[in-house]
């Protein structure tokens, strides 16, 4: 089934899916005899449309953020284990081979003791009026953040501007600190000459720079160390990294009809989303009074994840 409030999008779904019921009301997919359901629709409506979803007992892929606040997030993780439902959250980046790869670099110690990440997604892009740019491109950098560190930072410092439409910003950077002296910061704008995608993870033997636009992934060989009592950098040359080229949209959706199968909560899961949110609402809170640091509360990502069997190992941590 497919479900699209308007006229225009239901023709579109009849086109690319003929065989498909097309309805105009959610509530038809809920009753309907289907498993799991898929929901693309503007923040606001995550909340309710979960909800109604997982007390409907279906398994839910709902895309990111996964709800407003971390209240309501909170209730759809508890809804979902009440009913013993699938909750997965659409960080697609997470399913992305490019990451996916530098996490293994991690892993291995190809880049030795991660120091510091940075994340640029910048393009002159749609210019959402429902969210600040916040919450509509850095959940999936916070997510990725997040997995490399195997932690959330206990402080969170973000800053920004609005500049077309009053009260919803159009450029922030949020800078992340970690108990283990980890530093990452996040720079996000819908107002940008030209697109930029990039991650980048500075490691104490090591640096990554995975390139999302021309979709390249380069290890360098280079470092600071220290000589005679001076840090000297050792420059060395960059090796691109091959990934797999599948598309991560596709990586992420079978990853949710394996979860429907298996009954194992996927890699972006209801902890997952609410992790993600805790760092999102504490940059929020942090923006609107100009920068001011947010405190986290006690860490307890390594306890969630070690009870998720897709987790990343990270410098002994659970991811």
């Amino acid at each position: 089934m497919v479900c699209d409030a308007t006229e225009a999008g239901r023709q579109t779904a009849t086109e690319l899916a003929p065989t498909a019921t097309i309805v105009a009301d959610a509530a038809q997919v809920f009753a309907a005899d289907v498993s799991g359901v898929v929901i693309a629709t503007p923040t606001e409506t995550h909340y309710p449309l979960v909800k109604a979803a997982l007390l409907a007992g279906k398994d839910v892929f709902v895309e990111k953020p996964l709800a407003l606040t971390y209240e309501q997030g909170a209730d759809l993780v508890r809804s979902a284990a009440q009913h013993n439902r699938i909750l997965m959250v659409g960080h697609v980046l997470e399913y992305h081979p490019a990451i996916q790869k530098i996490q293994r670099l991690i892993q291995a110690g190809e880049l030795g003791k991660v120091l510091y990440i940075y994340s640029n997604r910048l393009s002159l892009g749609k210019i959402r009026r429902e969210e600040n740019i916040l919450w509509s491109f850095a959940p999936h950098d916070v997510a990725v953040i997040l997995r490399i560190v195997g932690s959330l930072p206990f402080e969170v410092v973000a800053c920004g501007g609005n500049y077309v439409q009053p009260n919803i910003a159009d450029v922030t950077v949020t800078n992340l600190l970690f108990d283990n002296g980890v530093r990452a910061h996040i720079h996000v704008s819908w107002l940008h000459p030209f697109k930029e995608q990039r991650l980048v993870v500075i490691g104490s033997k090591k640096m990554a720079s995975f390139d999302d636009v021309s979709k390249e992934l380069v290890v360098y060989d280079q470092r600071v160390e220290w000589q005679e009592g001076q840090p000297i950098p050792i420059k060395g040359e960059g090796s691109a990294i091959a990934f797999n080229s599948e598309e991560p949209l596709r990586i992420e959706c079978q990853a949710f009809l394996d979860a429907m199968e298996s009954r194992t909560p996927p890699l972006t899961d209801g902890q997952s989303g609410l992790r993600v949110l805790r760092v999102l609402q504490a940059a929020q809170r942090s923006l609107v009074t100009n920068g001011s640091p947010v405190s986290l509360p006690i860490d307890t990502f390594a306890v969630e994840s070690a009870a998720s069997s897709p987790a990343l190992s990270v410098g002994g941590r659970h991811g």
